[in-house]
């Protein structure tokens, strides 16, 4: 007999650990977490690259609800992230709850048993409720380059970095100019005999002020925690404050733009290459990066910049779109993740029996009621879903909205009782669509002349939410059943009869 359990949670990083601690507090503890991986972490276990780090600050990239007094830097690296969640994991009794090594193949829904028939690389089991945390940089985008396949050397992408290949005198190409990539730079410049760095566009870079956090910070943070709320508290406010200028006001980001040339400029003296880094967009338009040592080491006489795209591979030559070339031995990719394409939605089979994909391509691009669910598939909730991204503040804050949304579906569906589904209204989900992206009309995002991952293929911008986390925090408060159709168990005909 298949397992059934009243709710599946996929992924096991800041989404999937998060749902786990909500159902928990609801009261839920029917639940399973299905992680493709044999660890949590989600995206902070899986990219471990040289000089992987966050560049939100600590303590605001963290739960409210389990803060951490230890951080020992401003802005953590991937290793004290990583542990944090695994922290997260035992703290909240959560292991039991997973089932790792399980990769989700299909999630199927059945309209008559009104639940989920979930296929995994470990078996079968059902749910009543499917709460997808996979996550935007979960599956790693790697271009179609001719002659890659000929290519002699190391090939690897940033996010599954070969910790086995010694990049010490190596020749090595980095594709892409990235959040990851400007910390990977630095950090391997010094190890390979020469860096050849393919820059299609080149990004904003801020400094990175980053700094260790005393011991006397930390005890005082243990001793009294409500001063670790106050520091957090003051680093939410000032990106709520800045969110204006990115969604309402691009033309004031002018004079960031000059903090951000005069940083270049401290660095990078040849005013040829300075020239090739500066971009010829607004400030904000693509993700606002970090570094302090990116331009310094952009500045080595082992770095060459490429202003233009890698466009093919010939043995072991790399020739940009411009024609230059480079003798490689390894190739590193940090081109990111299938974020507008979520790779998910081709797993997941709707009432229709249409996949979500398909349902986001015949609708013309990804869209969900509230960043959390789609019409046609009962039930189902996705966590950082269509348009919950932000630019410039910390996702955790609107996973925390989005956890506040599941556990109110939750909550309703045992307020209805009995075997019951909601099913997003189609009329509901092109309202709040069509709000989402009048607002989005006016925001940097859309009018700083760039190209970015945050657009689809169609130059929508399916990624980003255009206002702050305050207003998303209200709008995903609570589930209005108005906006849902409720779905109950078919009355078979003969008992339909004899009720009558």
């Amino acid at each position: 007999m298949t397992e059934h359990v009243r709710v599946a949670v996929i992924g096991s990083g800041f989404g999937g650990l998060g749902a786990a601690v909500r159902l928990r507090r609801e009261g839920v503890t029917d639940f399973v977490v299905l992680e493709r991986a044999d660890s949590v972490g989600g995206t902070w276990r899986d990219n471990s690259y040289p000089g992987c780090a966050c560049d939100v600050p600590s303590h605001l990239y963290s739960f409210s609800f389990a803060p951490h007094a230890e951080w020992p830097r401003t802005f953590s690296g991937q290793r004290h992230i990583r542990a944090y969640l695994e922290h997260v994991a035992d703290v909240f009794r959560l292991r039991p709850h997973i089932r790792f090594d399980s990769e989700v193949k299909t999630m199927t829904w059945d309209g008559e048993r009104l639940c989920w028939d979930i296929e995994t690389t470990r078996g079968s089991l059902s749910a009543d409720v499917v709460v997808s945390a996979t996550g935007p940089l979960s599956d790693p985008k790697i271009p179609d380059i001719p002659g890659l396949d000929s290519f002699p050397g190391k090939v690897f992408h940033s996010a599954r970095w070969d910790h086995d290949y010694d990049l010490r005198g190596k020749r090595v190409a980095m594709v892409g100019t990235g959040a990851s990539a400007i910390q990977i730079v630095p950090a391997i410049q010094p190890l390979v005999d020469r860096l050849t760095l393919f820059q299609r566009t080149p990004p904003w870079v801020m400094p990175r002020v980053d700094r260790p956090i005393s011991g006397a910070e930390r005890a005082l943070h243990r001793a009294l925690p409500f001063t670790a709320q106050l520091r957090r508290g003051l680093l939410w406010g000032i990106r709520e404050l800045q969110v204006q200028a990115f969604t309402k006001r691009p033309g004031e980001l002018g004079l960031v733009e000059q903090l951000a040339k005069r940083h270049m400029a401290r660095s990078i003296k040849d005013p040829a290459l300075r020239a090739e880094l500066t971009p010829d967009y607004r400030i904000g338009c693509k993700r606002i990066l970090l570094s302090s040592d990116y331009y310094p080491a952009l500045a080595r006489p082992n770095v060459d910049v490429v202003a233009s795209g890698l466009s093919e591979v010939r043995g072991s030559t790399v020739v940009a779109a411009d024609g230059s070339a480079a003798e490689v031995d390894a190739i590193v990719f940090g081109t990111g993740f299938h974020v507008t394409d979520m790779p998910i939605a081709d797993r997941v089979v709707g009432a229709e029996g249409r996949t979500l994909a398909e349902s986001w391509a015949r609708g013309g691009g990804m869209e969900a009621l509230r960043g959390a669910s789609m019409p046609g598939f009962p039930n189902w909730l996705t966590i950082i879903g269509p348009n919950t991204g932000l630019g410039n503040s910390s996702m955790i804050l609107i996973i925390e909205s989005q956890l506040n949304y599941m556990a109110d579906f939750v909550r309703q569906l045992g307020v209805l009782g009995g075997r019951v589904a909601l099913d997003a209204r189609p009329g509901a989900l092109r309202a709040w669509n069509r709000r989402v992206q009048e607002r989005m009309r006016r925001t940097v995002w859309n009018t700083g002349g760039c190209t970015s991952w945050y657009l689809d293929a169609n130059g929508r911008n399916t990624t980003i939410w255009p206002g702050t986390t305050t207003e998303f925090r209200r709008a995903t408060r609570r589930v209005d059943l108005g906006e849902y159709d409720v779905l109950r168990v078919p009355v078979p005909q003969k008992a339909a009869e004899v009720s009558a």
